[in-house]
C-alpha cells in the first residue's frame, strides 16, 4: 500500500468519508485555539501525577511474580536481552503511538480510532470489553491480598505451623503431605476443589473481601481522575519503598548471591527457541498495558503540547528497571528459601546416617569416610561438603540417603499465585518479626494490584463517558453501576472452584484479543491514516519531529512481531490443548489436568465475543455510509432546477478560490487530521455562480 499524499482540507475519502473532522491539524488554527478545544475535559494537576498514574498502571503484579519466573525459566540474563530488544523495538514505538493518539485527539480508546474513521470504533469496544475481562478476576486477586494482609496481623503467623486434627489429635493430614503455606492457601484461603468441573458452594470469607475489594476501587474511581490520582501518590509509590526494604533484608540472608547468580546467569542457546520469543513478546506487550485503552484514556488528558515521546521512554524505563528489581528481591529469596531446604535436607541426611552408624562396623565406617563427619551436629557440615561426599560413596549407601542440591530447588521455579501465597509466605513465615515483613508484602501487593485496577477501570469508563454524552453526565452512577456489576459476575471466581475460572480469564480471555486489537491499531495508524501524516500531526504536537526510524518500526516490524506473536498463541492453543494446574486433596498435590469440553467452550466464546466487535463495527459503518449514500443519491436527483446551491467553505477563504472537482488520485487517497479546527461556515451562492456550478455538474457528469 502506497503512502497517501497530502490533500485539500475538503476532500473525503472511502475511508474517512464519515469522519466527525476531516480539516488538517495546522491550517487555519494556532497552538492555543487547538489546546482549547475541548475545555470542559478532566485534566492531571500536574505533571507527576500523569506520571504515576501511567507508572501505577502499566507496573503490576505481572512484574513482581511473572518476569522473574520467565527468567527464571528462560536463560536468565539472556532472556534479560531478549526482553530488552523487544521492549526497544516493539514495546516502546507502540506505546508512543497509544500515547500520541490519546493526546492528540483527546479521547478514549472507541473515540480516537472512530476519529480516524467509523469503520474502526470496534477497535475501541474490543478495548472496553477485554478490559472489563480483566477487571474481573484482577480484583479477585485484590481480594486475596486483602484476606492475606488481614490474617497477617497474628503472632505466629497462621501458615506457619500445620494444624492439629482434634478427632485423631495428629497433624491435618493434606498440610503434612504438602507444607503449612500450601495448605493454608489451598485449604483455608480457597478452600480448592479438585477440579474445575466441581463447582462446590461459594467462599462467604472471599466473597466479603471482593465486596470490600469493589467498593475501594468504586471509592477510589468516583470523581474520575480528580479521585484516583490522588490515591496514585501513595499506591504508585509505596511499592517502590517495600521492594527496596525487602531488597536490603534479602541481601543479608543466606544464599542471597546464588539466588542472584542463578538469575543473571545467560544461557544464550533459548535465542534459538521460538516460544522463549513469544513469552518474551507478550510479556513486553502486557507489561506497557498495550490495547486496553488505558494508556490512551490516561493521555487524553493531558495537555496537547505534552512531551509525550518523553514519557514513551520514562515510562518504559521505569517499568524495566522495576521488573529488574522485583526479580532481584525474588531471587534473593528464593536463594534463601532453597538454602535452606537444602540445609534441611543435609540435616535429615545425617540423622539418617547417625541411626545406620549404630549398625555398622568400625571398619565400614572409616571406608565411608565418617570420622569426619559430625552426624550430632548437622550445622557443622556446609552444604558443599556433603555434596562432595555423596559424589563419593552415594553409591554404597542405598535409597534413603539423597543429595541435597540447592541448584535443583532452584529449578523449581514458582509464578503468580504459588509465588505470592506459598513460596514468599513460606519466607516470610521464617524471618524475625514475620508479621511485620507479612503486612509490608501484602500491603505491597494490595497497592501494585490497586494502580492497575484504577488504570484498567479508566479504560473502560473514558472511553464510554467520551462517547455517550448521557453516560458522561452521570460519572458517579457509571462507576458505582460499573464496580456493582463486576463485583456480581465475580462471584463466579468466589466459588470453592474460583481459581481455576481465574486462571483461566488470565491466560486466555486477554492475550489474543489484546494483541488482535493493537494489529488493528497498527495497520489504522499505519496503513489506513498514514505514518507521514501521523509523525505530521506529532509534530504540530511536540514542536518538533520523531525520528523517521518510527514510521518504518511502526508500517513493518511493529505490526510483522504482532501477527507472528498471534499466530504463534493461535497453533500453540491448537496444538496443546489447553490445561490449568489442580490441586488434589486426597494425595496434597498439584497435577495438570486438561479443560472439560464446555469449559473451552467457554475459552473460545471470551475470545471471539471480545473480538468481534472489530467486524461488526467495520460492517456496520460500512452499511450505514451505503445507506446514507444511497438517500442522498435520491434527494439529489429529486430536487428541483431553480434550487437555491450552498457550497461549503472556510471563514478564510474566497468562495471563487476552491471550487474544483478532485482528481480520480486524490479521491483515492482521503487527508484527514487528528484535532478537529472549529466550525464550518455556509453562503449562499450568487445567480451566476449557481449557473456556472450547474454548467460544471453537466461538464463533469456530477
Amino acid at each position: 500500500m502506497t503512502e497517501k499524499p497530502p490533500l485539500d482540507n475538503n476532500e473525503n475519502g472511502a475511508w474517512l468519508s464519515e469522519a466527525q473532522s476531516e480539516t488538517q491539524l495546522t491550517a487555519g488554527q494556532g497552538p492555543d485555539e487547538v489546546e482549547t478545544c475541548d475545555t470542559d475535559r478532566p485534566a492531571w494537576d500536574s505533571k507527576l501525577q500523569y506520571v504515576l498514574a501511567q507508572v501505577g498502571f502499566s507496573v503490576g503484579l505481572g512484574n513482581v511474580w511473572r518476569f522473574p519466573y520467565l527468567c527464571h525459566q528462560n536463560g536468565g540474563g539472556a532472556f534479560m536481552l531478549l526482553y530488552v530488544f523487544l521492549l526497544l523495538f516493539v514495546g516502546v514505538p507502540l506505546f508512543f503511538m497509544e500515547l500520541a493518539a490519546g493526546q492528540s485527539i483527546r479521547q478514549g480508546s472507541i473515540g480516537v480510532w472512530k476519529h480516524i474513521s467509523p469503520k474502526l470504533a470496534g477497535i475501541g469496544y474490543s478495548s472496553c470489553i477485554v478490559c472489563f475481562y480483566v477487571a474481573l478476576y484482577y480484583n479477585v486477586i485484590i481480594a486475596w491480598s486483602l484476606f492475606y494482609l488481614g490474617n497477617s496481623f497474628q503472632y505466629p503467623l497462621p501458615w506457619e505451623h500445620c494444624p492439629i486434627d482434634v478427632t485423631t489429635n495428629d497433624t491435618v493430614k493434606e498440610c503434612a503431605g504438602s507444607s503449612p503455606t500450601s495448605y493454608f492457601w489451598f485449604r483455608k484461603a480457597l478452600n480448592i476443589t479438585n477440579s474445575i468441573k466441581e463447582s462446590g458452594e461459594f467462599n462467604p470469607i472471599m466473597t466479603g473481601c471482593l465486596l470490600a475489594a469493589w467498593a475501594i476501587v468504586s471509592l477510589a474511581m468516583i470523581k474520575g481522575i480528580k479521585s484516583s490520582a490522588k490515591v496514585m501518590y501513595f499506591s504508585s509509590v509505596f511499592p517502590y519503598v517495600v521492594l527496596f526494604i525487602f531488597l536490603i533484608r534479602g541481601l543479608m540472608l543466606d544464599g542471597a548471591m546464588e539466588g542472584i547468580t542463578f538469575m543473571f546467569y545467560p544461557k544464550l542457546e533459548i535465542w534459538g527457541n521460538v516460544q522463549v520469543w513469544r513469552q518474551a513478546a507478550t510479556q513486553v506487550f502486557f507489561a506497557l498495558g498495550l490495547g486496553y485503552g488505558s494508556v490512551i484514556a490516561y493521555s487524553s488528558y493531558n495537555p496537547v503540547h505534552n512531551n509525550c515521546h518523553r514519557d514513551a521512554l520514562m515510562v518504559s524505563g521505569i517499568n524495566f528497571m522495576t521488573s529488574v528489581l522485583a526479580s532481584l528481591v525474588v531471587f534473593v529469596v528464593l536463594g534463601f528459601r532453597a538454602k535452606n531446604i537444602a540445609l534441611r535436607c543435609v540435616a535429615e541426611n545425617l540423622g539418617l546416617l547417625s541411626l545406620m552408624s549404630s549398625y555398622e562396623s568400625n571398619q565400614h565406617l572409616v571406608g565411608l569416610g565418617w570420622p569426619w563427619i559430625n552426624m550430632t551436629d548437622p550445622s557443622s557440615m556446609s552444604l558443599a561438603e556433603y555434596r562432595e561426599w555423596y559424589s563419593h560413596y552415594s553409591s554404597t549407601m542405598g535409597p534413603n540417603i539423597t543429595d541435597c542440591s540447592l541448584e535443583e530447588e532452584m529449578n523449581k521455579g514458582v509464578e503468580g499465585t504459588g509465588l505470592a501465597f506459598i513460596a514468599f509466605t513460606e519466607v516470610m513465615a521464617l524471618f524475625p518479626a514475620s508479621p511485620f515483613w507479612s503486612t509490608l508484602f501484602f500491603l505491597m501487593l494490595l497497592n501494585l494490584g490497586l494502580s492497575t485496577m484504577f488504570g484498567t477501570m479508566q479504560g473502560i469508563l473514558t472511553p464510554l463517558m467520551d462517547n455517550f454524552s448521557l453516560l458522561g453526565r452521570h460519572r458517579t452512577l457509571l462507576t458505582v453501576a460499573s464496580c456493582a456489576l463486576g463485583f456480581i459476575i465475580g462471584l463466579l471466581f468466589t466459588q470453592r472452584s474460583g481459581n481455576y475460572f481465574v486462571t483461566m480469564f488470565d491466560d486466555y480471555s486477554a492475550t489474543l484479543p489484546l494483541v488482535i486489537v493493537v494489529i488493528f491499531e497498527t495497520i489504522s495508524v499505519a496503513w489506513v491514516y498514514g505514518t507521514d501524516r501521523f509523525l505530521d500531526d506529532i509534530e504540530v504536537m511536540l514542536k518538533w519531529r520523531p525520528p523517521v526510524v518510527y514510521k518504518y518500526l511502526w508500517k513493518y516490524v511493529c505490526l510483522l512481531s504482532m501477527i507472528g506473536l498471534l499466530a504463534a498463541s493461535l497453533l500453540r492453543m491448537v496444538f496443546k490443548r489447553p490445561t490449568y494446574t489442580a490441586w488434589n486433596q486426597t494425595t496434597a498435590s498439584e497435577m495438570t489436568l486438561e479443560y472439560p469440553g464446555w469449559a473451552l467452550g467457554m475459552i473460545v466464546m471470551l475470545i471471539i465475543f471480545a473480538s468481534l466487535p472489530v467486524p461488526i463495527g467495520y460492517v456496520y459503518s460500512t452499511l450505514k455510509n451505503h445507506k446514507a449514500c444511497n438517500t442522498r443519491s435520491e434527494e439529489i436527483g429529486g430536487q428541483e432546477m431553480h434550487r437555491e446551491l450552498y457550497t461549503k467553505c472556510s471563514s478564510t477563504e474566497q468562495l471563487d478560490s476552491h471550487h474544483r472537482v478532485p482528481t480520480e488520485e486524490e479521491e483515492a487517497h482521503p487527508r484527514t487530521a487528528f484535532l478537529p479546527l472549529g466550525n464550518e461556515h455556509y453562503q449562499l451562492l450568487s445567480q451566476q455562480e449557481e449557473e456556472e456550478e450547474d454548467d460544471d455538474e453537466q461538464d463533469t457528469r456530477i
